[in-house]
């Protein structure tokens, strides 16, 4: 089975703020969930309403999964080796950050301003908004990667847009994690500080997961990005 997410636009959904949209946040789910997954943490944010935050949660394709023995799951890439940095899926990587680019793309087109909008993701959907958000030719008011890691770390210095520089990213990680090791969150992060982006690294007592603790580090950031106009 092939997807060709260069010209098939994602699914998504799109829970409207109560107010005119100014800023929006692009969430991005982990293998095998979909763009529910997240949904119910907008209001645990506790953002002001007046504020007009959209959120926007696309549903990745479905594909086969190597390490899942090819079954068939929404997934933003291939998986073949449970060490993660070993036989990378780039041009699935790759092409889902383009079709995630075209959601950013849409929301500029659509009135908002490219430094008031936030890539976030959780798992792989974190390694598509690290790939995309160093990469995307707007200045982003940040990336929130959860529970992830930096894929592709040798082509970042020639890719990466001089535009993001100093990027504001967020980055937690649960300390019990046994899918995506803490070592793996923290080597990124260091990776991008040394870059000199401007990276706030938290981790937490849980696994493969989000925590109450989390969610509010998670606020408070993207009160910092989003609510300051």
């Amino acid at each position: 089975m092939t997807t060709d997410l260069m010209t098939t636009e994602l699914q998504r959904i799109i829970p409207e703020p109560p107010s005119t949209p100014a800023a929006s946040v692009i969430w991005l789910h982990g293998l095998g969930a979909d763009g529910h997954d997240f949904e119910p943490i907008v209001p645990e944010l506790q953002l002001h309403a007046d504020h007009g935050i959209r959120f926007i949660f696309p549903h990745a394709p479905i594909r086969p999964i190597t390490i899942n023995g090819g079954m068939e799951m929404r997934a933003w890439y291939d998986i073949s080796d449970q060490g993660l940095d070993r036989q990378i899926d780039e041009s699935g990587i790759r092409d889902s950050a383009a079709a995630v680019k075209t959601l950013v793309d849409r929301e500029i087109k659509n009135g908002i301003k490219s430094h008031r909008i936030v890539v976030a993701g959780f798992s792989q959907g974190g390694v598509i908004a690290l790939h995309l958000g160093l990469r995307y030719t707007h200045r982003l008011a940040g990336i929130l990667a959860l529970s992830t890691y930096l894929s592709l770390p040798d082509t970042l210095e020639e890719e990466a847009n001089p535009t993001q520089q100093k990027l504001p990213i967020f980055i937690g990680h649960g300390t019990q994690d046994l899918m995506v090791p803490e070592t793996k969150g923290r080597s990124s992060a260091q990776t991008l500080d040394r870059a000199g982006y401007l990276v706030e690294y938290k981790t937490y007592a849980m696994q493969h997961s989000v925590s109450p603790s989390e969610i509010q580090d998670v606020s408070d950031w993207l009160k910092q990005r989003l609510e300051i106009e």
